[in-house]
């Protein structure tokens, strides 16, 4: 497939502008926890990626580049994310084995019904 030509109102980076712009949303997405919502958006990467040009315009190099940085900033945060999740975890873990250990010093509950009556 060629390159789409260059057009004067800048229509052939429309859809690279849309990539970045994409990007952008899974950023913010990420760095709110939206992990549900993010995953939702991968349909519409495939779209917006779907039959470009194996070779894009000279033009689209920027906004490719600045659509790039942000998915790594985007790899970052949810690394931090899972990260902490995965501590929340750990720590959850912790706090539930020493509640285990407290309840066996328990003393053992009365039954609540009176079966001589």
């Amino acid at each position: 497939m060629s390159d789409p030509a260059p057009s004067p109102d800048g229509s052939a980076l429309l859809r690279y502008e849309a990539i970045g712009e994409h990007a952008e949303l899974e950023l913010e997405l990420a760095g709110r926890g939206e992990v549900t919502l993010l995953a939702e958006l991968s349909a519409r990467w495939d779209e917006l990626v779907a039959g470009l040009p194996e070779q894009p315009p000279a033009a689209a190099a920027p906004l490719l580049e600045r659509a790039l940085m942000i998915h790594e900033r985007t790899r970052i945060d949810l690394i931090r994310l899972k990260e902490s999740l995965l501590g929340a975890i750990a720590e959850t873990r912790r706090a539930s084995r020493a509640a285990s250990g407290y309840a066996g010093t328990l003393p053992h509950a009365r039954p609540r019904v009176d079966r001589s009556a």
